[in-house]
């Protein structure tokens, strides 16, 4: 047994079948650093997007106003940023999140290839020629391993598969801060040599450090590569950007949920995040038993769904925008003003924010916390109904909350109880 390990041994070591440590293991002649330069200029861009819009996403949900909205405890430093998050305009978050989720799916190509390119690398060896060149290594374990992460977890949030441990948001916003301290290091350390090659064109085979010293016979030129990791990337956007839209465009949206046709007819027959039977809410609770409860310094108002549409009615055209990248376009919601409501609780005037319970009895976000800015915007309402009919049990009847520019979450469904006061 010992002679054939040892035999087999030889064979790999032998010029004819050289270790993925060697470089002539290594024999694409696509690889190279203008290949590279290319890929790695395209996630700079991409990657900056990413980060800003996935931010931004985080500052949406209000985390420093109340723990009920915080799912990322312990952030420290990390929230330095956070703001409070605006009402207008009122599409704002169908933007980001739009603009985070499909960029993320678009890019999914160009990462894989620029890993492909810089497979080499990770076999090389020594480990480390230099303190300069241990720090590029360990930039580019943390790199890699970082946005293998991070485009992992998105992807199965957006598609609704929750299969790694523990909540997708401190995994998906710690794991954003390390991979974006590594990708700066990287980017550190690369883009001028990124920035010089496509600057003065192609590098001799001696001066490439990522071209293979014997190459294979081309199958493809380094052009028609980067049209094939382009044309990956077209091909996700079409089959995914529709998401975002109503109509035709939707069903375009075959690689994504909320894609394909509406999930009904009629003014309710629009997307939905979570249905009533999938959040455990009983029907006998949202009957005539039903009543809205307002606390504030006016003590505990308790009011039925008659007597909420005897109040003055508004309207306001706001769409629905999850953080999975989905999104209804602009739905014509009914109903009473948040800021009427704050006046019968006991703020007639500048009223404060508001904690929102739903009658679901668990799972994340069946409470949140409003800022005083979302409870006084003229279009926040106390939903009724919905395209001049009734809210559908799965869009939240007997009533919901509807806020400009606020992730799908916040507005809950099947509201039960409005607390107005300083959170």
């Amino acid at each position: 047994m010992r002679d054939r390990l040892q035999e087999a041994g030889a064979r790999l070591r032998s010029p004819g079948l050289p270790l993925p440590t060697e470089p002539g293991f290594w024999r694409s002649p696509v690889r190279g650093v203008r290949f590279t330069a290319v890929l790695g200029l395209v996630l700079l861009a991409g990657t900056t997007v990413l980060f800003v819009t996935g931010l931004l996403s985080y500052a949406a949900y209000n985390p420093d106003l109340a723990t009920v909205n915080d799912k990322t405890p312990g952030r420290g430093l990390l929230g330095f940023y956070l703001f409070d998050w605006p009402t207008g305009p009122h599409w704002l978050y169908r933007l980001t999140q739009g603009v985070h989720v499909t960029l993320g799916i678009v890019l999914v190509p160009v990462l894989l290839a620029k890993l492909w390119s810089v497979v080499p690398k990770l076999f090389a060896l020594p480990p480390a020629r230099s303190a300069g060149h241990a720090l590029e290594r360990l930039s580019l374990l943390l790199l890699v391993g970082g946005a293998l992460f991070e485009f992992v977890t998105g992807l199965l949030n957006i598609q609704l598969e929750y299969l790694f441990p523990g909540s997708f948001y401190p995994l998906h916003f710690y794991g954003a801060w390390v991979f974006f301290a590594a990708f700066l290091a990287h980017t550190c350390l690369k883009l001028p040599q990124a920035l010089r090659v496509l600057r003065r064109g192609l590098p001799t085979a001696e001066s490439d450090e990522l071209a293979s010293p014997r190459p294979a016979a081309p199958t493809v030129s380094r052009r028609g590569a980067l049209a094939v990791v382009g044309a990956g990337s077209l091909l996700l956007l079409v089959t995914s950007v529709g998401r975002s839209f109503d109509g035709a465009l939707r069903r375009t949206a075959l690689l994504t949920p909320r894609g394909g046709a509406e999930p009904g007819q009629g003014p309710n027959g629009f997307q939905i995040n979570k249905t009533a039977a999938k959040a455990g809410i009983p029907l006998a609770e949202t009957g005539e038993s039903w009543r809205l409860t307002l606390v504030g310094p006016a003590g505990e108002v308790r009011l039925s769904r008659a007597e909420l549409l005897a109040m003055t009615q508004h309207s306001a055209a706001l769409p629905i925008a999850c953080v999975e990248g989905w999104s209804t376009s602009d739905q014509w919601w009914r109903g009473v003003r948040l800021r009427d409501l704050a006046a019968l609780a006991g703020f007639p005037d500048g009223p404060p924010g508001v904690l929102v319970e739903s009658l679901q009895r668990s799972g994340p976000f069946r409470s949140v916390a409003l800022r005083d800015n979302q409870v006084r915007d003229p279009l926040s309402l106390l939903a009724l109904g919905v395209n001049g009919e009734a809210l559908s049990p799965d869009h939240g009847y007997p009533a919901r909350v509807i806020v400009p520019a606020a992730p799908g979450v916040m507005n809950t469904k099947w509201v039960s109880r409005l607390t107005f006061g300083e959170l």
